[in-house]
């Protein structure tokens, strides 16, 4: 089955068509961080404009690099949640529009959904298996029973990951995206200098990043070592906590589970200390894969991916679906 995908979530205008689930034909990501970088963050209405002028092209040119003709695709995949919404209409629209000229069925996917499917694109794993989810907007770590079942161990009850390193690198004007410039920065910096506190939570798997993220922008002295606050060493020093809260928990969660399997997937999952520590754990019995660096940021192929799972079992959207900027609901373990 020929799937097209659509991701317009968020700031990436990206469609892929994807053949049974797991070969990628094509992928093409027509991203807008330049037009939202002197915001130093997305603007939603200059997001969902330049959807709407991009999206045409876009679609062509995936199912021209998938050397395919219309008339082969079977589906349409497109993101219908979470995020913003005047970016998902923009997709989703466009998606019933293509699905009703062709006549071929479409379904709505879910953007979480769709990361934590991502890494099975390249590295397949059996279930169940630990999921991680880490991103702007979302910090998750379930249980992963099949494409579509999930068990949520921990999450945020504050903010995102993704969210607080894009606050800190906001703060001391680090660059945007601020989590691809602290993880530059972190390279060269000592991330003992400054020694930041984790929370602590009553829940062993849920995390919390307001706290840290306030002692790194309103108490930066109070926990100096003594060496100098250069942008390299609160990069380093923030990051290294940041990923130290997150690994706690994810070890947690794999001695209550049992489970020697996990992937991990989101934007976060690019970063280069998280990759390191979570490969650390093969040392200790657990199989872990994450994407390629392409598929942890927002694209299709990973919704026309889990797309598949569901046209397979004979689910489908009706041309009613609406976007929702709401996460659509897991069961709490």
């Amino acid at each position: 089955m020929n799937v097209l995908g659509i991701e317009t979530s968020c700031d990436e205008c990206s469609s892929a068509v994807v053949r049974d689930g797991r070969e990628v034909l094509s992928n093409v990501i027509a991203t807008q961080i330049e037009l939202h970088r002197p915001y130093d963050g997305v603007v939603p209405e200059i997001a969902s404009r330049l959807h709407t002028e991009w999206i045409s092209q876009v679609v062509a040119s995936a199912i021209r690099q998938s050397g395919l003709d219309k008339s082969e695709l079977d589906a349409i995949a497109v993101t219908s949640r979470p995020g913003l919404l005047g970016s998902l209409l923009v997709g989703l629209n466009f998606a019933k529009g293509l699905s009703a000229g062709l006549g071929i069925p479409f379904i709505g996917v879910d953007h979480i959904r769709a990361h934590l499917y991502a890494p099975q694109i390249e590295h397949p794993q059996e279930y169940p298996y630990l999921g991680v989810l880490v991103s702007g907007g979302h910090t998750v770590i379930c249980k992963v029973k099949g494409f579509d079942d999930f068990e949520v161990l921990g999450t945020t009850i504050d903010d995102a990951i993704g969210e607080a390193f894009d606050k800190v690198s906001k703060h001391y004007d680090f660059g945007y995206p601020g989590g691809v410039m602290i993880d530059r920065l972190s390279k060269s910096g000592d991330s003992h200098a400054f020694l930041f506190p984790g929370p602590s939570l009553d829940s062993p798997f849920d995390v919390s990043y307001s706290g840290l993220k306030t002692a790194v922008i309103n108490q930066l002295d109070k926990f100096s070592t003594g060496k100098p606050a250069t942008p390299e060493n609160i990069a380093a020093s923030f990051q290294r906590c940041a990923v130290g809260i997150l690994m706690k928990r994810v070890e947690k969660a794999l001695e209550f589970t049992g489970l020697t399997r996990l992937s991990a997937g989101g934007g976060v999952a690019a970063n280069s200390q998280l990759r390191s520590e979570l490969k650390e754990l093969e040392k200790k019995g657990i199989d872990v894969s994450f994407p390629s660096l392409k598929l942890c940021t927002d694209n299709a192929a990973m919704v026309a991916g889990l797309g598949y799972h569901y046209l397979k079992d004979g689910l489908h959207s009706d041309l009613d679906l609406n976007a929702s900027a709401r996460v659509s609901q897991f069961k709490k373990g």
